[in-house]
């Protein structure tokens, strides 16, 4: 059993050659795709997408997800322009050989109950799935703040509620205690069925900060043990979100000292990693 580290490596630089390096040489060959010379991923062309392919075959370096925004709208959009955006999700999942989508679950309108507007999710949330079932790919759901499915139970009833193998659970132990939810304790024993993919992401509670795995209040620690326990050999995709954290370095250092924070907690876990 092993799992692999990925990450969104926008965070290091916007230069993919740069961010090659940096994930090299911490021994990682993959990316999660979001940006590319400050490109969002759904908005690069055929052409970008083929140089992109390009260098990353030359380097012996794999997609594991295409993150793209999808659902990361308010709920009163116009829909339409998302199924479009999900037919070019898949298009760039197929090229670049990667079986995952990160998807959101919409924002709620500030002050609104979002019992108010579960129905309207629900119905995004399946027509969704039900593409990605059509085309073979799997949508991961990530509990982004501020969407629809920010807290736990609102985050399982979507994913009980479409009842698809095409929409699995994108899980962010640091989104979770931005939400006041706690990540191991609360949320994971009822989404656990559907944990296909991990968010390396920790934050302190009070201070309401993102900072290194291990050290905030998102039992990353006791969450590797519990992915550990089930056997779990799929992706920790690093999103370090450290700005705040560490507003003197760089980029890079931000995303290397990400890195060593997962690695750290894997060697005492005994949780090996490719």
């Amino acid at each position: 059993m092993m799992v692999t580290l990925t990450g969104f490596a926008d965070e290091i630089s916007a230069d993919l050659e740069e961010q090659m390096d940096l994930l090299s040489s911490e021994g990682i060959s993959h990316i999660e795709l979001r940006s590319v010379w400050q490109t969002n991923v759904m908005k690069l062309s055929d052409e970008q997408a083929a140089k992109i392919k390009e260098r990353l075959d030359a380097r012996g370096f794999h997609i594991s997800s295409i993150g793209s925004p999808i659902g990361k709208y308010s709920v009163r959009d116009d829909f339409s322009p998302q199924l479009a955006d999900l037919k070019r999700a898949i298009e760039l999942a197929r090229y670049f050989g990667a079986q995952y989508i990160r998807i959101f679950s919409y924002y709620i309108p500030e002050g609104e109950p979002a019992a108010n507007y579960r129905d309207e999710v629900l119905s995004r949330m399946s027509r969704l799935a039900q593409m990605a079932e059509q085309h073979n790919v799997i949508l991961l759901l990530e509990n982004e703040s501020g969407v629809y499915g920010d807290t736990d139970d609102r985050y399982l009833d979507l994913l009980q509620s479409c009842q698809s193998p095409n929409l699995r659970s994108a899980f962010d132990p640091g989104n979770f205690v931005m939400n006041r939810v706690r990540p191991v304790t609360d949320a994971y024993p009822k989404v656990e069925s559907f944990i296909e993919y991990i968010h390396v992401k920790d934050a302190n509670r009070e201070a309401r900060q993102f900072v290194p795995a291990g050290v905030g209040d998102g039992q990353l620690k006791e969450l590797l043990l519990a992915l550990k326990k089930r056997r779990f050999s799929g992706f920790l995709s690093v999103e370090p979100h450290l700005q705040k954290y560490m507003p003197d370095s760089t980029n890079p250092e931000r995303f290397r000292t990400a890195i060593h924070a997962i690695k750290k907690l894997l060697d005492e876990t005994g949780l090996e990693w490719n």
